[in-house]
């Protein structure tokens, strides 16, 4: 049964942010942006004053007990960091932001604490750079917020997280906590992995073909830049849900290994064959990529591509947008394809289906070069 405080909660006033990486640091800055008191801990006090020289808050211990408690520290970690907070009665309600949340629950009710007053949470943002100098703000605007929780979770406890995702501008999802860490194993800590094998090829491939990189390779990898002692803390605590997914992905490669196999065959049928076969694996992928939500979680939007010559100078990005602006044309997506070797690239800018004429002709008047 749900248990009532006669205190502020609904009301989030006094924050404690208990740890202070790139996760913690950004939900520190957006409370402090709205006007909350935050008191910062981390296991490194250089980097709590970090994060307080950049306006998360103060690196000083609260008085008596806030509002809200925020652990956000490796997933290994978080149910010692949670028990301790709430056997000391450092606030009134508990979250934490790791990305896996069935572990930490089960390991909290091991150690027989008080569950009514924590509520497992995860930011679905992040970045390929972590700590407090990495952290924004702006960092979980528009994207997801899955809030876990149970049958003994307090209300007030779950109206102070849903103010949380509402000062960070966030959008809240609700769901169960093994539910969630499967999901995550699929779009999160999968993809992860895949970027990092595919970027390992990279490693020892001749420099020739290394300097070939296009967008394409950027794009797969991009996320292959980040820290690895993060992404072990973090697979440690997921790791058969991703394993079941990593399975089914090699299932796919084998498939595709045997296809390309049989297009090199000097046998006409398995060519035909092995043509089939791709075919199936990259129309599957068009399938799946048109599930992939759009802006803001809506339904994905189909846009057009108007690319244009860009010169890699100061200023040029800020003086296309603004020539979009006077055109009365919103920018949908961008994507910036460097060329090797020379101080330019071309700028794709995705617009809605219609914009496409009435943008590429402003550009041009304003003396842009602009790609068929």
């Amino acid at each position: 049964m749900a248990r009532f405080y006669p205190t502020r909660l609904g009301r989030v006033r006094t924050a404690l942010v208990i740890g202070t990486g790139l996760i913690g640091t950004s939900a520190a800055l957006a409370l402090a942006a709205r006007g909350v008191h935050v008191h910062l801990r981390d296991h490194d006090p250089a980097q709590a004053r970090t994060a307080a020289a950049r306006g998360a808050g103060t690196d000083q211990a609260p008085e008596g007990p806030v509002d809200l408690a925020i652990v956000a520290v490796p997933p290994a970690h978080v149910a010692a960091t949670l028990a301790e907070a709430i056997g000391d009665g450092v606030a009134r309600a508990y979250l934490d932001v790791a990305s896996v949340k069935g572990g930490p629950r089960r390991e909290l009710a091991a150690l027989g604490c008080d569950l009514s007053r924590y509520l497992g949470t995860h930011p679905m943002a992040g970045r390929e750079r972590s700590g407090p100098m990495a952290a924004s703000a702006d960092l979980f605007e528009g994207r997801p917020w899955v809030l876990t929780p149970t049958h003994d979770t307090d209300t007030e406890v779950l109206n102070v997280a849903l103010e949380l995702v509402s000062f960070c501008r966030a959008v809240p999802v609700v769901m169960d906590a093994d539910a969630h860490d499967r999901a995550v194993a699929l779009v999160s800590h999968t993809p992860q992995l895949v970027s990092s094998l595919v970027a390992a090829r990279l490693e020892d491939a001749d420099e020739t073909a290394v300097r070939l990189c296009g967008q394409g390779i950027r794009d797969v990898t991009r996320i292959a830049a980040s820290d690895p002692r993060m992404w072990v803390d973090i697979l440690s605590a997921n790791p058969g849900p991703v394993a079941d997914v990593l399975a089914a992905v090699a299932g796919d490669l084998d498939e595709a290994v045997r296809a390309l196999r049989a297009l090199d065959s000097a046998d006409e049928d398995k060519r035909l064959d092995g043509a089939a076969g791709i075919e199936g694996v990259l129309r599957r992928g068009n399938s799946g990529r048109a599930r992939v939500p759009g802006k803001h979680g809506a339904a994905p939007a189909t846009y057009e591509t108007v690319t244009v010559l860009i010169g890699d100078q100061p200023g040029e990005l800020a003086r296309i947008f603004a020539d979009a602006g006077r055109a009365g044309i919103n920018i949908e997506d961008v994507r910036i394809e460097h060329a090797t070797g020379q101080q330019s690239g071309l700028i794709q800018l995705m617009v809605e289906p219609g914009a496409v004429a009435p943008l590429s002709a402003t550009l041009r008047d304003r003396g842009w070069s602009v790609r068929q």
